[in-house]
């Protein structure tokens, strides 16, 4: 048996796959077996190659294996893997944690850490309901979200989320959400609704969360920043808290670092993940600011119980601070700029295409919608992706949503080689 035959042998034997319907995939007689990656491509078994368009579920910001974060990582296994981060300091986290807040928008001081995106929010609606139970407003026990949005698959997360096939099946056991129709049906419209349904139960909520720019797995949907603006105004008003979830739209994913940065804003609480190590290792922080944090200091019963095992791990963190440094010193915003122009001027281009009813971008990110519904289950995207992979670039479409959001140093070559596969993938697959 070959290794390949292997892997897949004891994968089709006993792994169970996210996102994925299990019959499907088991029927299924090539799926990708991924033996190693490097840059901007992943490679197989047999030794064939692929553009990695969406940068592994969108955290390889910096590509694969990069050679400064595998040194980084090297170096930290030598001197300290893990201890509990309850009651100790280490070199590490403390030192990321003063750099993260250095980079941080305007008045977020702390840094508490966890294992991923949806622990990082987790953590932020957390730390607003028991803010709230102890200082006076227990009434506050509510979120406002937008919906479409999508803030993660843990329990709390997963309530303020509001993709509907996502959530159905544990709809009787979630926290209480107030949402305002989908961006669909105009942004404007929504953020209207947000700052009604936030005049009106103000002293119901406990904050407002939100995918600052960007709706990532809604179809990569994008409003304009000066509606974050005038949300955050509206929050400042109310006394209410604002959450930014820049798990997938932080470190550089539509431009600056962070896509508050568009609106000049900044939250009470950010959520960070993903491009947080590169990629490398599961870590992601929440970053709070000082009125929050104070608002846990007194008595032992006020002190936020809450914390993962391998909280501020060291070799996340170690992972974590040399991402920091590579983006410094490879200037990796100044040069994703003009990448970021190309995929604007593709998927301007690729609005000519047969099928193609709407093209979007900003920053490294590019979107087309394919005819048809916008449910994540509708099936066009899927044969894109077939497409794409014959043509050597694995694509993850969302629904009838088909995008790239390749690594922000992809090297021109490959991302021209990854838009001309966009294009040929989707006459392909409309034929």
């Amino acid at each position: 048996m070959s290794t390949r035959d292997a892997v897949l042998a004891w994968d089709k034997a006993h792994v169970w796959h996210p996102y994925t319907q299990m019959q499907d995939y088991l029927e299924q007689h090539t799926p990708l077996v991924v033996s190693s990656a490097r840059g901007s491509r992943l490679q197989d078994a047999s030794g064939q190659q692929y553009l990695d368009a969406n940068a592994s579920w969108w955290c390889s910001v910096l590509g694969h294996q990069h050679p400064r974060l595998v040194s980084a990582l090297k170096h930290q296994v030598d001197t300290l893997c893990h201890v509990a981060l309850a009651g100790i300091a280490h070199e590490p986290s403390a030192a990321l944690a003063a750099e993260l807040c250095a980079v941080a928008p305007a008045g977020l001081s702390k840094v508490f850490y966890s294992d991923d995106g949806s622990t990082s929010v987790e953590v932020a609606l957390k730390l607003a309901l028991q803010y709230w139970a102890q200082n006076g407003r227990p009434e506050r026990r509510r979120f406002l979200a937008l919906e479409g949005a999508f803030h993660g698959d843990t329990l709390a997360a997963a309530s303020v989320s509001g993709i509907e096939v996502f959530r159905r099946p544990f709809g009787s056991v979630l926290i209480d959400c107030l949402r305002v129709p989908p961006g669909q049906a105009g942004y404007e419209r929504a953020f209207s609704a947000l700052d009604r349904l936030l005049s009106e139960h103000r002293d119901e909520l406990a904050a407002v969360i939100v995918e600052p720019v960007v709706q990532a797995a809604a179809g990569m949907r994008i409003y304009p920043p000066e509606f974050l603006r005038a949300l955050r105004a509206a929050t400042q008003r109310h006394d209410v808290f604002l959450i930014c979830d820049e798990v997938f739209t932080g470190y550089g994913r539509t431009g600056p670092f962070w896509a508050c940065n568009h609106a000049d804003v900044a939250p009470d609480l950010l959520c960070t993940a993903k491009g947080f190590t590169g990629g490398m290792l599961p870590m992601a922080a929440t970053l709070a600011s000082e009125r929050i944090f104070s608002g846990f200091l007194g008595q032992a019963e006020r002190a936020f119980f809450y914390g993962h095992t391998f909280c501020g791990n060291p070799l996340g963190a170690a992972l974590a601070r040399e991402v920091l440094r590579v983006f410094q010193d490879e200037r990796v915003l100044q040069l994703a700029r003009g990448k970021a122009e190309r995929i604007a001027a593709a998927f301007q281009g690729f609005s000519a295409l047969p099928e193609v009813v709407e093209t979007r971008s900003l920053g490294m990110l590019g979107a087309l919608d394919l005819a048809g519904g916008t449910s994540y289950l509708e099936p066009r995207g899927r044969r894109v992706y077939a497409e794409a992979l014959k043509r050597g670039a694995y694509l993850r479409p969302l629904g009838n949503t088909v995008y790239i959001t390749p690594s922000l140093n992809i090297p021109d070559q490959d991302l021209d080689e990854l838009l001309g596969i966009v294009e040929q993938s989707v006459r392909a697959a409309v034929a």
